[in-house]
């Protein structure tokens, strides 16, 4: 039998050769037994794989009847998701998020949904969409958005409503029914969307939305967020104008001038006449690098969108902003029952900051002028400015985490100790600052003042030094010079099986970010590239702890959070550290006695 992922494969492929084309008999797919390892394989590794929802189901515990049981239920018709169990999560803004955890056996089916509909929508999702994409990402969404914007007048930052709350599940499956003949499939997809979830052991039915946390959610909402992007193709072909490329008067004006200077320079002799008229060549030279040259006259429109997130940039006037939003509006109430925030929805002139996924973004007016290939242009009038807003994220990070407090005589900041992390190591103390310290500074290193985070790095520093001064009830010179290992240089030494290391808290210059100004998003294939698959480790027929091979006894995975949590005093902990793994398969009688001893 050729293998399922071979053949959502060549789906995706026949999808990038023909976007018109619509698909059938995709359910037969969720009865392939080789599909859930693959989707096992996608989750086992992540550390819910090991949370439960409402029901003690989790990675633990799988093997071959599990994937038959979930087969036989779904095409005898009796497969029932369970409500997922709700959970908050606090949110940057200090407010609650909620977070939807099902069950593994729920978890393994919408990985499987999630991989047929990604082979099937993957190829016709907009250029311009990046959010939950593979080969996507924030940073991808940021460098189109640099080369693309370039000489824009105005911005309109794009804010809904509660968009994953609030997705009609109606629209949503009308949408993929257009794409999708297939009934089972779709129902499998809607009794997913209506199983509800579980708060304080009540039940609540849900009537709109995907809930955040489901492995779906993600490329449904990316399904029905396409529209939009559609919707504004559509708006830009209709609004651009292409002028012809006109030079304003004032250019032609100071261009006429400079030529009749020139030829009066050429019939001149050498002497103090012609001298001033070279001196005033020369000045109408730089007055006219000073000048726009191009008459901007046409109309444009670009997007950006990432998630519900998305940013419009406007050539052309405030009215025609207002037109754009007052369409955008019409469209997301009437075609997708959502509502766009009219107060968060702004229009900002490009020579401002309009704020996108964490980052300001602005058009520069810079009238320098540098040499540039044979000639000297202004390099960088018109082009896009990525910058880090250092008050609202920076400041507001290094406070709500503890890390500074602001001086009451000259108001700057102060490092100072997390008492939070003094119960922590010395070694998880430095990887708890590292972490976040690389984790900002790789995010915001497309910023043309990320230099100012050179900053941000001393604070976290001088903090941390702090914080294991508080720790060990002594002057941070006493700490400095215990760990120090040359010239401003010091680290938390420790001890493994290759003999001792030293982990050192990053310093700024070390960081070289990810770089990705020349990446082009890319569709990518869906093939598994893993080498020592579950499936195969479970068809061997051999424990991997006891050595026991045949096909007389029951083969199952058994799973845990982390490796670093084991204490290597039991035997199949003994084997899970040195396999570096965090599912090993073993045969029914050893699952048994390492979950109950006997």
């Amino acid at each position: 039998m050729k293998p399922t992922i071979e053949i959502l494969t060549k789906l995706q492929e026949n999808s990038v050769k023909n976007h018109d084309e619509v698909f059938t008999k995709l359910f037969r797919y969720t009865l392939r037994p080789d599909i859930y390892y693959v989707a096992y394989q996608n989750l086992y590794a992540n550390n819910g794989a090991a949370t439960k929802g409402v029901n003690e189901d989790t990675a633990d515990g799988f093997n071959e009847d599990y994937v038959t049981r979930i087969i036989e239920s779904l095409k005898n018709g009796t497969y029932t998701p369970n409500p997922v169990r709700r959970t908050y999560i606090k949110k940057a803004n200090g407010k609650m998020r909620p977070l939807g955890l099902p069950t593994f056996s729920d978890k393994l089916i919408q990985d499987v949904i999630r991989m047929i509909l990604q082979a099937v929508y993957e190829p016709i999702f907009s250029d311009f969409s990046h959010g939950f994409r593979p080969g996507r990402s924030c940073h991808t969404a940021l460098s189109q958005l640099k080369h693309e914007f370039v000489g824009a007048k105005w911005f309109v930052e794009g804010d809904i409503k509660g968009c994953f709350d609030n997705i009609d599940h109606t629209v949503l499956l009308e949408i993929i029914g257009r794409k999708i003949k297939d009934v089972r499939f779709l129902n499998l997809i809607r009794v997913f969307l209506k199983a509800g979830y579980m708060e304080d052991w009540k039940y609540y039915g849900t009537y709109s939305g995907c809930p955040q946390g489901g492995i779906i959610s993600p490329i449904l909402a990316n399904i029905y967020l396409n529209e939009l992007d559609k919707f504004v193709e559509t708006l830009k072909e209709s609004f651009d104008v292409k002028t012809p490329y006109t030079l304003t008067p004032e250019y032609k004006a100071l261009q006429q001038k400079r030529a009749n200077t020139r030829a009066k320079i050429n019939r001149r002799q050498a002497g103090e006449e012609r001298n001033q008229l070279i001196a005033q060549y020369e000045e109408l030279g730089k007055e006219l690098r000073k000048t726009p040259a191009k008459l901007c006259n046409d109309k444009k429109l670009k997007y950006v969108r990432y998630a519900d997130d998305f940013l419009i940039a406007v050539n052309g006037s405030k009215e025609d902003c207002e037109w754009i939003k007052a369409q955008l509006t019409e469209f997301i109430r009437g075609t997708l029952r959502m509502e766009l925030s009219q107060e968060k929805t702004l229009i900002t002139h490009s020579n401002e900051s309009a704020r996108f996924l964490g980052y300001d973004v602005r058009v520069r007016r810079d009238q320098t002028v540098k040499p540039w290939k044979n000639c000297k242009q202004r390099t960088l009038n018109n082009t896009v400015e990525l910058l880090i807003p250092l008050k609202d994220k920076i400041e507001k990070y290094l406070f709500s985490h503890g890390v500074v407090r602001q001086r009451e005589d000259n108001g700057k900041l102060e490092p100072v100790a997390r008492v939070a992390l003094t119960r922590n190591t010395d070694l998880e103390i430095v990887i708890t600052y590292d972490a976040e310290l690389r984790g900002l500074c790789n995010y915001y290193f497309l910023a043309s003042n990320y230099r100012s985070l050179n900053y941000f790095s001393y604070l976290m520093e001088y903090s941390c030094l702090k914080t294991l001064a508080w720790k060990h009830r002594c002057k941070l010179s006493k700490i400095y010079n215990k760990y120090r290992t040359g010239a401003k240089r010091w680290g938390i030494p420790y001890e493994t099986k290759k003999g001792k290391k030293i982990r050192y808290l990053t310093k700024f210059n070390e960081i070289d970010g990810k770089k990705c100004e020349d990446v082009e998003p890319k569709i990518v294939k869906i093939i598994a590239t893993s080498k020592t698959t579950i499936d195969s480790r479970l068809k061997a027929c051999r424990c991997e702890l006891c050595g026991h091979e045949g096909n007389d006894r029951k083969y199952e995975v058994h799973h845990v959070n982390k490796v670093k949590n084991l204490r290597g005093k039991e035997p199949w902990e003994v084997v899970m550290i040195a396999k570096k793994r965090k599912a090993l398969v073993v045969c029914h009688d050893c699952h048994q006695m390492i979950h109950h001893g006997f």
